[in-house]
C-alpha cells in the first residue's frame, strides 16, 4: 500500500486536487530510500532552471511555454509518458530553511505546490492563467501568504481599528501590497472603489459616523437638560410670574382649613400664579400669610405669588358671604338669595319646604310651634357663595357647619348639666345670649340670668323671661321701646312677657362666643339687667330694687 507524499503511488495532477501541493511529495520512497525519478516528474527532459527576483517572484520571460505540455485521454485523465528520464542532479544550495536563496537555479521544492508537474513530453500545456481558474505565479516558500478571503459587501476592509471608521473614504491612508498578477493593492481598490466597493462602504462608514456623533450628541445634550433642571427644581428658586397680573379677573374657591400647599394648588390651577413652591414661599415671607381664610377670591391671572398673598389678605379680593353673628334666618335667606342671583324669596322657601333634607341633627327636628326650623342652624362664618350655586347646597354647607360646632362643644351633655329638656333648648338659650348681650364681656352674665330665671325657684319674676328680643323676633323687628299694652296683649309662645320658660326655638344664630357662654356662665346671683344707655351699656342686678335704680338711670338717659 502506498501512501500521498512517502511513496510512488498516484500523484495529483491539478490544483483544484485536495492533494495538489502537498508537502509529502519528495520523491522517497516508505522505506527512506530515493525514488528511482529523483524527484523530478516522469516523462520530462531535465528544463533549464527559473530565475526569481528579490521578491521571489518568477521572471516570466525565462519561460518556455513548450517545456510543459501534457495530454488527455477521452476520459479526461492525465497520461504520462512512458519514457523515462535521466536522474538529475541538483546542487546543495538553492532555498534554505528561511526562505532566501542563493545563485543557483531553483531547484523543484518537494513543499512548494506550484512546482513543476509531470506532463507528457511534447503535449501542450493549457494556459490556467488565462482562465478565471489562474493561480499566481509560484513563489518561494518564505514569500507565501496565505490565500485572501473573499469579499462581501460587508467586508470593512482591513483596517478593522478606529482608522477604518473615520477614514471617510480616504484610500491613501491604506497599505499597499503588490497584486501577485502584477497589480498593485492600490489598483485594486480603485477599482473596486469604481464599482461600488470598499470606497462606498467608507463613505458610509462616514455617514454612520455622522450618525454615532448625532446620537451621543443629543444623548449628552438631553442628560446636560435633565440634569440643569434636576438642579433648578431642586436648588433654584421656584418659577414664578413677575407683576399683579395681566387684567384678566378669575375667582378662586379656597376650602376649609387648606393649607399654603393646597391654597396654592387651587391658584395655580386657575391659571393666578405659576408654581405651588413660589407661593408656598411667599405665603412664609408674608408676615400675615398664614392668616389667609377659606372663601371666594377675585384675582388675576399671571400674578407673582407675593402679589397673590398680598391680594387675599386684603378684604378687597374676598368674595365671600359673610353671616354675622346673632342673624335671624330671614335676612340670611336675603344674603343668599343676592348672591346668587335669583328671585327675592326663593332661599326662603326652600327652607321651609325641604328644612328635613339639608342635614338638621335629629335632636333638632320634630319641634312644634316654631316660626323657622332651620332658625339656630345658619351658623355665622364666611362662605364661598358665587353665581351658579344652587341655593341647597348653600344651606346645606350652613347647617352642617352648625352641627359640627354644636357637636365640638358637647351640646348634649351639656345640656342635661343645665337641667334643660335637649340640646335644642341649649341652642335657643345661646341664641337668646347673643341677642340680649350688648357685648362679649356681657355675654357670661346674661347666660346666668337666664338660668337664674328659668329655676322653679324664681320668684323675682316667676320664671317669666320677660325679653325684649323675643318680642321683636316674632314681630320681625328691632325695636328697643315696647309699650306694656303691646306686650301683654300677645299671646304668641314666642311672647316670654306672657309665656314662661323658653321659646319654642332659637330667635338668631349665635356665634362662638355665645355658645361658650350659654355653656360656661358666671355663679354671682345676676337676675336683673337693663341697658341703662340705651344702646351697649348693660348693667346687671340681683334684686328688684337694685333693678328698679337701674330702670331710672335708663329712663334719665333715653328722656322719659
Amino acid at each position: 500500500m502506498t501512501e500521498y507524499g512517502r511513496g510512488p503511488g498516484s500523484e495529483p495532477w491539478h490544483p483544484e486536487d485536495p492533494l495538489y501541493g502537498d508537502g509529502g511529495w519528495g520523491g522517497q520512497q516508505a522505506d527512506g530510500r530515493q525514488s528511482p525519478y529523483g524527484g523530478q516528474p516522469r516523462g520530462y527532459p531535465q528544463q533549464p532552471q527559473q530565475q526569481y527576483d528579490d521578491w521571489g517572484q518568477a521572471q516570466q520571460g525565462e519561460y518556455d511555454q513548450q517545456q510543459y505540455q501534457q495530454y488527455y485521454d477521452q476520459q479526461g485523465q492525465q497520461q504520462y509518458a512512458p519514457q523515462a528520464q535521466p536522474q538529475q542532479q541538483y546542487p546543495q544550495s538553492g532555498w534554505d530553511a528561511t526562505g532566501t536563496h542563493g545563485q543557483v537555479p531553483y531547484a523543484a521544492d518537494p513543499g512548494d505546490p506550484y512546482g513543476q508537474q509531470p506532463v507528457a513530453y511534447g503535449a501542450e500545456q493549457p494556459d490556467f492563467y488565462g482562465t478565471p481558474d489562474a493561480y499566481p505565479p509560484p513563489q518561494p516558500p518564505g514569500r507565501r501568504r496565505p490565500e485572501p478571503k473573499p469579499e462581501t459587501d460587508w467586508d470593512p476592509g482591513p483596517d478593522q481599528g478606529e482608522h477604518a471608521f473615520f477614514s471617510g473614504g480616504d484610500d491613501d491612508d491604506d497599505d499597499f501590497d503588490d497584486d501577485p498578477r502584477g497589480r498593485s493593492g492600490r489598483g485594486d481598490r480603485r477599482g473596486k472603489n469604481a464599482k461600488g466597493g470598499k470606497g462606498a462602504k467608507k463613505r458610509r462608514s462616514g455617514c454612520a459616523c455622522l450618525v454615532v456623533v448625532l446620537v451621543f450628541g443629543g444623548g449628552i445634550g438631553g442628560a446636560g437638560y435633565i440634569g440643569f433642571k434636576y438642579f433648578q427644581n431642586r436648588f433654584g428658586p421656584a418659577p414664578d410670574y413677575e407683576g399683579s397680573g395681566n387684567g384678566e379677573k378669575v375667582t378662586v374657591e379656597i376650602p376649609k382649613g387648606a393649607g399654603g400647599y393646597v391654597i396654592g394648588q387651587k391658584l395655580k390651577e386657575a391659571g393666578v400664579i405659576e408654581s405651588v413652591d413660589a407661593f408656598v414661599s411667599a405665603q412664609g415671607a408674608n408676615p400675615n400669610g398664614k392668616s389667609i381664610q377659606d372663601g371666594i377670591y377675585t384675582l388675576q391671572k399671571h400674578m407673582s405669588a407675593a402679589s397673590a398673598v398680598d391680594l387675599m389678605l386684603s378684604p378687597k379680593s374676598r368674595n365671600n358671604l359673610v353671616l354675622a353673628e346673632g342673624l335671624r334666618n330671614t335676612a340670611v335667606y336675603e344674603l343668599i338669595d343676592k348672591r346668587l342671583e335669583v328671585k327675592k324669596g326663593t332661599t326662603a322657601a326652600i327652607a321651609k319646604k325641604d328644612y328635613k333634607k339639608l342635614g338638621l341633627p335629629s335632636w333638632a327636628l320634630n319641634h312644634p310651634n316654631l316660626k323657622d326650623p332651620l332658625e339656630g342652624f345658619l351658623y355665622p362664618s364666611s362662605y364661598a357663595v358665587a353665581k351658579g350655586q344652587k341655593p341647597e347646597a348653600v344651606l346645606k354647607e350652613m347647617v352642617a357647619r352648625a352641627g359640627q360646632k354644636y357637636d365640638e362643644l358637647g351640646v348634649k351633655k351639656k345640656a342635661k348639666e343645665f337641667n334643660l329638656d335637649n340640646p335644642f333648648q341649649l341652642v335657643t338659650v345661646a341664641s337668646l345670649v347673643q341677642a340680649e348681650g350688648k357685648t362679649h364681656d356681657d355675654f357670661r352674665k346674661m347666660a346666668e340670668v337666664i338660668y337664674n330665671r328659668l329655676k322653679s325657684t324664681n320668684t323675682e319674676t316667676n320664671q317669666l323671661l320677660q325679653f325684649d328680643s323675643t318680642f321683636n323676633y316674632l314681630k320681625g323687628t328691632s325695636n328697643i321701646h315696647i309699650t306694656t299694652s303691646e306686650i301683654n296683649s300677645n299671646k304668641d309662645p314666642y311672647n316670654t312677657y306672657t309665656n314662661r320658660g323658653l321659646p319654642p326655638g332659637p330667635i338668631g344664630n349665635p356665634g362662638d362666643d355665645a355658645l361658650k357662654a350659654a355653656l360656661n356662665p358666671t355663679d354671682e346671683g345676676w337676675i336683673y339687667f337693663v341697658a341703662t344707655d340705651g344702646k351697649n351699656n348693660t348693667e346687671f342686678a340681683k334684686t328688684y330694687n337694685e333693678f328698679l335704680k337701674l330702670k331710672g338711670k335708663f329712663d334719665a338717659n333715653s328722656g322719659n
